[in-house]
């Protein structure tokens, strides 16, 4: 009996965390493992990151709850200007959610070469040479903070197209090292468990 209820109270804890964690964070699962190196040094492949919904606690510089690299002005997170975000590439929900900087706020037929960061728009000299510009619709401009492996916008790469608001899961709020290798572990073994990948690696 007493064994019997040691598992009960271990169960019952592990849901109240999540239920705690939950309810802190507004999106489900909370916590998510890192796949992929394209956030080094500043997030690293293995991490476990706690992710809360946008809109919790905007500061008044944030677009849709997100506030931008080019709107951070002193804002920082995981050691870059503006916020860290999850996103489903192309609103896709079946691809593995990406982790990677919000670097600008784009509008609806926006041309943004000349606001884009020339050493992350690749080989184009001009908005008609760059993809997904002019934007085809409004959103955020992302990018992973390695710049080995991810030189360029995911809009340039060919991540995602220009990230909708509606297609943000949540911002990254914190990391706690190498704890999501376990659940990557699980995963290989067959087992569904939240992950986030950072683009190619």
């Amino acid at each position: 009996m007493a064994y019997v209820l040691d598992i009960l109270s271990s169960v019952g804890s592990v849901l109240l965390v999540g239920a705690l964690l939950f309810a802190v964070s507004g999106v489900w699962p909370p916590l998510v493992a890192v796949e992929s190196s394209s956030m080094e040094p500043n997030v690293q492949k293995g991490d476990m990151v706690f992710v809360m919904s946008e809109q919790r606690f905007a500061g008044p510089q944030a677009t849709h709850g997100v506030v931008t690299a080019q709107q951070a002005d002193g804002y920082s997170r995981f050691s870059g200007g503006g916020d860290v975000i999850v996103y489903e590439p192309n609103g896709d929900e079946r691809r593995t959610p990406v982790i990677h900087r919000a670097r600008l706020w784009v509008d609806a037929g926006e041309n943004w070469y000349d606001r884009a960061d020339e050493t992350a728009v690749g080989a184009a000299d001009n908005c008609q040479e760059l993809r997904n510009c002019p934007a085809p619709h409004a959103g955020f401009i992302t990018k992973g903070d390695n710049e080995q492996t991810n030189g360029a916008y995911d809009q340039v790469s060919g991540i995602s197209g220009v990230v909708r608001p509606e297609w943000v899961i949540g911002t990254a709020e914190m990391r706690v090292p190498l704890l999501g290798e376990i659940r990557l572990q699980w995963n290989q073994a067959g087992t569904a468990v939240a992950r986030v990948t950072v683009g190619p690696a």
